[in-house]
């Protein structure tokens, strides 16, 4: 075992994949935010995460969360990814392709934790009950997680990478560090204040709206994250 893992351990594979997720996340928000309404959307939403660190409870559970999270991200880029990663070269179809699926089976995977675990299970829903305190999210109520939530949601993602790479053999670092981009920021900005209904914002609008809807009590529905796609073919759309 040991020696399989060495053979097969490629740490300059899981090396690019966080360098392409630094800077491909610099890149884009230096790019979204030179648009004038994302720049609106961002003060607003600063001045309400500014609100609501002013509440004692906020910085003490996000400092909370950033500990829960910061060992398994660790973890997963220093012993698991590099064997699931490669550089090998793959067309931009198949990287596409990678995103896809994992983004799909991802989803899926927490369609069915979110709905059946989060909500439906007692000890788990007062769990996650600390989030669904934020009836009316922003920015940073994406963080306002209790930290084993933040652990089950990490390592569904992580737990769907290590799946794929031991279905269809190592992913290309291109396609990993763009679903891990994905993974983190659709889920930021399905919290944020967003209101702006108008072409070319109405789908981003909607779908944050959609997300803000689950948050208004504990009972709707709207419990997919990447896509609402579950939620419209399992009759949860909200």
């Amino acid at each position: 075992m040991v020696s399989f893992m060495l053979e097969h351990y490629n740490w300059q594979a899981s090396l690019a994949v966080l360098l392409l997720v630094a800077g491909i996340s610099a890149i884009g928000r230096y790019l979204v935010f030179k648009v004038p309404a994302f720049q609106r959307m961002r003060q607003i939403n600063i001045e309400e995460d500014s609100k609501r660190l002013a509440q004692e409870k906020y910085p003490a559970l996000l400092k909370r969360g950033r500990m829960a999270g910061f060992p398994s991200i660790v973890a997963f880029f220093l012993l698991i990814l590099p064997l699931c990663a490669t550089l090998a070269h793959r067309s931009v179809g198949g990287i596409l392709l990678d995103i896809f699926i994992i983004l799909m089976v991802y989803d899926f995977f927490y369609y069915l934790t979110h709905r059946f675990l989060l909500h439906g299970n007692p000890t788990l829903r007062r769990v996650h009950a600390v989030h669904h305190q934020a009836r009316d999210p922003s920015w940073i109520d994406s963080h306002y997680v209790h930290p084993l939530e933040i652990a089950i949601g990490l390592w569904l993602f992580f737990g769907t990478v290590i799946a794929y790479a031991a279905v269809a053999g190592p992913i290309h670092g291109a396609g990993l560090a763009v679903s891990f981009i994905a993974f983190g920021q659709i889920n930021v900005l399905n919290h944020a204040y967003f209101k702006l209904p108008y072409f070319p914002y109405k789908t981003i609008n909607w779908i944050v709206a959609k997300h803000h809807v689950h948050h208004e009590n504990m009972q709707r529905g709207n419990f997919a994250t990447i896509t609402l796609f579950y939620d419209k073919i399992f009759g949860t759309l909200d």
